[in-house]
C-alpha cells in the first residue's frame, strides 16, 4: 500500500496495519480505497486548518467507519454507524487502547453521517466526518488543489464509486428501515422505493400517550 499521499502518511504502526488488515479482509475493494481516502482526505484537512489530532485513531476512525455495511458486524436494532463504531472500539480495547481513545474513535464513527455538528467536536471526529463528505458527496471538494485529489484517487481508485456505494448503503438501510430515522440514510430506501414514507415526527408526536 502507498505509504505517503501528498504528504500525508499512511500510518504505519502495529495496530494501524492490524485494523487495515482486519478491514480489508471483509471490506471490498470499493468500500476499502473509500475508507483510506476518507483518512487521507481528513488528514489533508487537519493539516490546512493546523488542527492538533492523532493520526492513528483518525485512521482507525476511518477505516472501520462503514464496517456497519458489513454483514458480519451487521446488527438488526442498531444504525450502521453504531454497528461501526461497536467493532473499532472493540478492536481497540482488544489491543489495549485506553478507553478514553477508544470512545474518541465511537464518536467520530457513531456521528459520520450526523450534519451539523462533527465540525464543533473534537478533530479526530471532524475531520473524519469531513472526510466522508468530501469523498461521497463533494463538500470541501474545492479545498483541494486538483494535484492532491489526483494523488489520493491515483493511489485509490474510486472506480465505479458512486454507483456501488449507494447499492451497499440501499441493501443495508433495507435491512432494517426502522433504524434510518431522523437520518440521511432514509434517502436510501425512499431513491429505490418510491412508495417508502419515513417516519414523520409530527405523527410519533401526536401519537404519543400523553392526553396533550
Amino acid at each position: 500500500m502507498v505509504q505517503t499521499i501528498s504528504g500525508i502518511k499512511i500510518p504505519d504502526s502495529k495496530l494501524a496495519k492490524e485494523a487495515a488488515e482486519l478491514v480489508r479482509g471483509f471490506q471490498s475493494e470499493m468500500l476499502f480505497n473509500h475508507s483510506v481516502r476518507v483518512y487521507v482526505f481528513g488528514a489533508m484537512k487537519g493539516l490546512r486548518l493546523k488542527l492538533k489530532f492523532d493520526p492513528e485513531l483518525l485512521y482507525v476512525a476511518a477505516l472501520f467507519h462503514d464496517m456497519g455495511l458489513i454483514e458480519a458486524y451487521h446488527t438488526e436494532s442498531k444504525r450502521f454507524e453504531v454497528d461501526g463504531a461497536d467493532a473499532a472500539r472493540e478492536f481497540l480495547k482488544s489491543h489495549g487502547v485506553p478507553e478514553s481513545k477508544s470512545d474518541l474513535v465511537w464518536e467520530a464513527i457513531a456521528l459520520h453521517t450526523t450534519p451539523g455538528i462533527p465540525m464543533y467536536m473534537r478533530p479526530e471526529i471532524h475531520l473524519t466526518n469531513a472526510g466522508v463528505l468530501v469523498d461521497v458527496i463533494g463538500i470541501g471538494y474545492d479545498e483541494y488543489t486538483a494535484e492532491q485529489r489526483d494523488q489520493v484517487i491515483a493511489a485509490f481508485p474510486r472506480g465505479n464509486f458512486k454507483n456501488e456505494f449507494i447499492d451497499v448503503q440501499t441493501e443495508s438501510a433495507l435491512k432494517k428501515p426502522q433504524t434510518t430515522f431522523g437520518t440521511v440514510n432514509a434517502e436510501y430506501i425512499e431513491a429505490r422505493d418510491p412508495n417508502f414514507r419515513r417516519p414523520n415526527v409530527c405523527a410519533r408526536i401526536h401519537g404519543a400517550p400523553w392526553s396533550s
